[in-house]
């Protein structure tokens, strides 16, 4: 089949992954059709800014709304016919599904649960969806494999990705739909999400303020995490993308990381040399040291292992290779 004669649906479309992926499946010749609450977790103009390029495309349409609505979902997919569904939208971040359970059952989990059902009554070729390295909890054994025990969740938000997890199997065993879930590990870069530890902590050295580190200062201790750049990310989906599992049980799941954890400390080093660079003079944080937040783990580290023999490809974008492209982004984007 030619691939101007493929339709993807994928939801969460102007979020961060969701923009990527879009703009990499229309740069193939597919047509995607993008769908997005652009709801206020964050600002709305940054998604608008994200849709506005995609939207260039002619191959690209935009749908406005919401995954809780099944009668909505329902209709959507009766009058298209999907080959791929990637489902990207969710209700994301750990320490927000403290503040506000509700918001996460009704996206990740009830919203799951409609996709996953229009995709039963309307059959699509592969059914794709977005998992989280949140999943490991507070497992001590790294790196993270697929194959650990993930029964432990330390977030409502980890909780909700385990339950879409065994909802995607338990589809994949009673109706046969090919489901592959990705357990991300800490994304970011140019146009991501604000509410991510890089973002906030380039906004508050621009609001002349001090950014706060979970970390009490314990260097010897410090947080240890598994940042992986969206070009790597995207790329690994792009490639599982024209191979859904197959067997008794079509359903399998991966981490996309970048085999290579950080200490969150280099990390903010780095990101320092970054904007350094964009900016053309030598800038350092201001730092405040306080304890870990509950619902964070000390260190996530991913096994890439099982994605590299599906696809043959490994995520290799050097940290500071990622935040520099981040600094110039921001410091272009907000005119600094």
């Amino acid at each position: 089949m030619e691939n101007n004669q493929l339709m993807y649906l994928v939801t969460g479309a102007a979020g961060f992954i969701g923009s990527y992926l879009s703009k990499a499946y229309l740069d193939m010749g597919i047509k995607v059709v993008g769908l997005d609450n652009l709801n206020s977790y964050y600002d709305v103009k940054l998604k608008e800014d994200r849709l506005a390029s995609l939207k260039e495309h002619s191959n690209f349409s935009f749908i406005k709304g919401d995954l809780a609505d099944k009668e909505f979902i329902m209709n959507l997919f009766a009058e298209n016919q999907f080959d791929v569904v990637v489902n990207l939208a969710a209700q994301a971040g750990v320490r927000y599904s403290i503040e506000n359970p509700d918001a996460y059952i009704e996206s990740n989990v009830t919203g799951f649960f409609n996709v996953i059902e229009a995709c039963r009554v309307y059959p699509v070729k592969h059914l794709i969806y977005a998992s989280s390295s949140s999943v490991y909890g507070s497992n001590k054994k790294v790196p993270f494999e697929e194959t650990d025990f993930v029964d432990t969740p330390v977030s409502l938000y980890a909780a909700t990705k385990k339950a879409n997890e065994l909802m995607a199997h338990t589809y994949s065993h009673l109706y046969k739909i090919p489901a592959t879930g990705l357990r991300f590990f800490t994304v970011y870069g140019p146009m991501g999400r604000p509410d991510m530890a890089y973002f906030g902590f380039t906004d508050k050295y621009f609001a002349g303020e001090s950014i706060k580190i979970y970390n009490n200062g314990d260097f010897d201790n410090d947080l240890y995490r598994d940042f992986t750049y969206i070009d790597d990310i995207v790329e690994g989906i792009v490639r599982l993308t024209d191979q859904p599992p197959t067997g008794e049980v079509a359903h399998k799941v991966y981490n996309i990381g970048n085999n290579n954890p950080e200490k969150l400390m280099y990390f903010i080093h780095a990101l320092e040399g970054a904007l350094s660079k964009a900016l053309g003079k030598e800038i350092e944080f201001k730092k405040e040291f306080e304890p870990i937040k509950p619902g964070d783990v000390p260190a996530t580290y991913a096994s890439t292992d099982a994605l590299q023999q599906a696809v043959g490809f490994k995520p290799q974008t050097s940290i500071e290779k990622g935040l520099e492209k981040f600094a110039e982004w921001y410091v272009e984007y907000y005119k600094k």
